[in-house]
């Protein structure tokens, strides 16, 4: 039986996991970024999804076979198409930080992760007719303000880390030109990735009949999140092989047994962090019941959230002025009420859907 609270605290679950799946980076040592990428998301896109899919849900070879060809393809396809914004959204972190990062890229695919579905369903138009639809799209227009005032206190706070000649070590090399690039390709990208969830669904349907239960979005996870690692893993496998850094993963001697370990299980750390946000997606939408389309977006709103906890805490906005501060405090109340607007919106249509 369906449990929406449930269903939004696990979300919440999922949030904390993908808020803090970069965090373990800055334990790697003398592994180049493209190595350590390349372990986690061999973890995270590869390994733990099918590892998981096959404890979770039976006859997982059969819910495949049962499924249409063309569902399966153009899951994966979707999902080797976000792969790119997975490579994006990584580097944007090292030029502009988690909390800017997580807000300005969540806050797009929250907006397009709940547009484009509408789209490809044909009922964009109707779905903003109906009870609760402009409510969602107001709260959409909201989230866009709060996106513009991030990029505000982006660019103050290079002004002020310039000023003060601050660094904040090789682990972040502050650019924020290059790094909202970087986060607004990672943010288009990830409502694919959310596309991509909602093209593979009659997967999940096929393991619900099977008996997979909650766990039954384990299904069509496998088919988003190996489309991704196929394009990371050609992508890095070459940059590897080019740079010369591919050896790192395999060179035990020449970074020490010690750090060898640490940076195998940071990476995998990584790795399990970033598969724990939709394995907890997948189990906290089937609680959501009638309200299944909120998931999206309340799962989004929760990211941010614990984003900026993350970024308080790695002392990310220690050194700007209280101005910038207060503006990038502003952004992150105007995105979480647009998310609340359009969350609301969204169980008010379906209540009268119901009733």
């Amino acid at each position: 039986m369906a449990n929406p609270i449930l269903g939004t605290l696990i979300h919440a679950v999922g949030g904390i996991a993908a808020s803090t799946c970069y965090v373990p980076f800055q334990k790697v040592k003398k592994w180049s970024w493209d190595s350590y990428w390349l372990v986690q998301a061999s973890f995270a896109w590869f390994i733990f999804p099918f590892l998981i899919g096959f404890l979770t849900v039976p006859n997982l070879l059969d819910v495949f076979s049962d499924a249409s060809g063309k569902v399966l393809f153009n899951a994966t396809l979707l999902g080797a198409i976000y792969g790119f914004g997975g490579m994006c959204f990584g580097f944007a972190i090292r030029h502009i930080g988690y909390s800017l990062t997580y807000t300005i890229s969540i806050g797009i695919s929250a907006i397009l992760g709940t547009i484009v579905p509408l789209i490809l369903e044909g009922t964009l138009l109707k779905k903003f007719n109906d009870p609760g639809g402009n409510i969602i799209f107001l709260g959409m227009f909201i989230a866009l303000i709060g996106i513009v005032i991030c990029g505000i206190a982006g660019y103050r706070k290079e002004k002020d880390l310039k000023a003060s000649n601050v660094t904040q070590g090789e682990a972040l090399t502050f650019n924020m030109k290059k790094g909202l690039t970087l986060t607004l390709i990672a943010g288009v990208l990830s409502a694919v990735f959310g596309i991509s969830l909602t093209v593979g669904a009659p997967v999940a349907e096929i393991a619900g009949e099977y008996g997979a239960g909650n766990f039954e979005g384990n299904a069509n996870l496998i088919l988003s999140t190996g489309g991704a690692f196929i394009t990371n893993f050609i992508w890095f496998t070459i940059v590897g092989l080019k740079k010369g850094t591919l050896k790192e993963i395999v060179d035990v001697k020449s970074i020490g047994k010690k750090n060898f370990y640490l940076n195998l299980g940071m990476s995998v750390l990584s790795g399990a962090l970033w598969y724990g946000q939709f394995f907890f997606y997948g189990i906290g939408h089937v609680q959501m019941g009638n309200y299944g389309y909120a998931s999206w977006v309340i799962h989004m709103s929760m990211l941010i959230f614990f984003s900026y906890i993350v970024g308080i805490i790695m002392k990310e906005w220690v050194q700007v002025t209280k101005k910038t501060n207060r503006t990038l405090l502003l952004a992150l109340v105007v995105l979480i009420i647009s998310f609340v607007i359009m969350a609301y919106g969204t169980i008010l249509g379906e209540e009268i859907v119901i009733h």
